[in-house]
């Protein structure tokens, strides 16, 4: 049983009577008449059991849009429906006001026997992975309105939250670069490694190193080599998703910022969807101490879904990342030489302690960048200068910068390219690395 507002209005009013006939008796009886008329209203109201809800949910939804959860609410309960229902979601899914106050998901319903509604909560997720729904609340009230009936219906749902690919407005400027690597638009390239397109006509500004002489002693005209960048190469993502993926960076003041795992996910999306277009192969694999996700075999438009759908669940683990497990992977996947983006943290700790080695060993097979998410916060406090304890925060800064500069010349003398920038440059550094090494022909 539920009680309503009025009910704590009628109990009030039982102050007359007390006043009028100031008796134990009266107080007695005036509570007595309550708890029949809130009773009676119970008896009177629908049944909450006897009402037939199906959940529509959408299969999944990029993070920080918009969707919706529609229920249908039919009532079979032989009397009129009067009440609230309410349609349950974890905070995290960003469920909208409906149409009574008090709560998100909450709707009024007025339905007469054997007649439903289609109720609407708009969703707005703030987190990516599976955001399963809860019970559907429904809360029948009397006649009267003093007094009623609450039921909570498990109706099952769930809806997967992809993640934001933010970075996605970056591709059409990297799309135009690579078609300029292709020979689609009026530019050229040459470099070790690239494959041989075509012969044309020399045009003056031509390198002369690009004549084909057999092929100009039998035209009599002088003529030159054109070249395209190598396609289906590989292409291997490895996605750290150890303790140190779960330092929040990009906090603002007292803006919580979001885990560096996010950003890069955000990276991973980006380099895929650019790699995949420019014909080459990509597999990715999270990795801590086991896999948590993996992606291989999928290509063209397959790609991009199997990325996402993947790397929606794929969350920081609390445990130190195993290296040379790291190395097990790429060797397991890659028999040839390939391109191998390691999207880790640049921490001295870190370095030291495992991805030296990494890189030492994959470095003589492979192509190997390591990309890693600077913390803003960090780069403002170097500069901060304004009291006392902001010198001290400005200093042990400055130092950290010092001591990852140093692990980053570590790695490049290994013959790693290494990134490291702040959230929101990330996936575009990486992208134009990717660019300029398959323009040098080095993948």
């Amino acid at each position: 049983m539920v009680l309503t507002w009025r009910a704590a209005v009628l109990m009030a009013a039982g102050v007359i009577p007390v006043l009028l006939w100031p008796t134990g008796g009266t107080v007695v009886a005036w509570a007595l008449l309550v708890v029949v008329v809130c009773a009676a209203d119970v008896a009177l109201a629908a049944s909450a059991r006897r009402v037939e809800v199906q959940r529509y949910v959408p299969s999944s939804v990029r993070l920080g849009e918009r969707t919706a959860s529609r229920l249908v609410v039919r009532n079979v309960s032989e009397r009129r429906l009067r009440g609230v229902v309410r349609d349950a979601w974890p905070p995290s899914a960003g469920a909208g006001e409906a149409s009574v106050g008090g709560g998100p998901g909450r709707h009024a319903v007025d339905l007469p026997d054997l007649e439903a509604v289609r109720l609407t909560t708009t969703l707005r997720p703030v987190r990516r992975g599976d955001r399963p729904a809860g019970g559907v609340t429904v809360r029948t009230i009397g006649p009267l309105g003093i007094a009623g009936r609450q039921h909570t219906l498990p109706v099952p749902g769930r809806l997967r939250v992809l993640p934001e690919f933010a970075s996605r407005k970056h591709l059409p400027s990297r799309m135009a670069r690579l078609r300029e690597l292709d020979g689609r638009a009026a530019v050229q390239v040459r470099g070790e490694g690239t494959e041989f397109d075509s012969l044309r006509e020399y045009v003056v500004g031509d390198d002369v190193r690009s004549i084909d002489w057999r092929a100009t002693a039998r035209r009599g005209d002088v003529v030159v080599r054109t070249w395209r960048p190598e396609r289906d190469r590989r292409v291997l993502i490895v996605l750290d998703t150890g303790r140190t993926s779960a330092a929040r960076v990009g906090a603002v003041g007292s803006q919580i910022g979001a885990p560096r795992l996010d950003a890069s996910i955000e990276a991973a999306l980006l380099l895929s969807a650019l790699a995949s277009r420019a014909g080459d192969r990509v597999e990715l694999v999270a990795y801590d101490r086991a896999v948590r996700a993996r992606v291989q075999g999928a290509a063209g438009p397959r790609l991009m879904p199997a990325m996402a759908e993947s790397l929606s669940v794929v969350a920081p683990v609390l445990l130190e990342t195993d290296w040379p497990g790291v190395v097990g992977q790429v060797r397991e996947r890659m028999s040839q030489r390939a391109l191998v983006v390691l999207l880790t943290t640049l921490d001295p700790a870190a370095v030291e302690n495992g991805l030296l080695g990494v890189v030492d060993q994959l470095t003589r097979e492979h192509q190997v960048v390591v990309a890693s998410v600077a913390d803003e916060e960090v780069a403002r406090m170097a500069a901060g200068r304004e009291s006392s304890w902001e010198v001290y925060d400005a200093a042990a800064a400055a130092r950290g910068n010092l001591e990852r500069g140093a692990a980053t010349t570590m790695l490049r003398r290994y013959g790693a390219e290494v990134i490291d920038a702040l959230p929101d440059d990330l996936a575009p550094r990486l992208a134009d690395t990717y660019l300029a090494l398959k323009a040098a022909g080095r993948l």
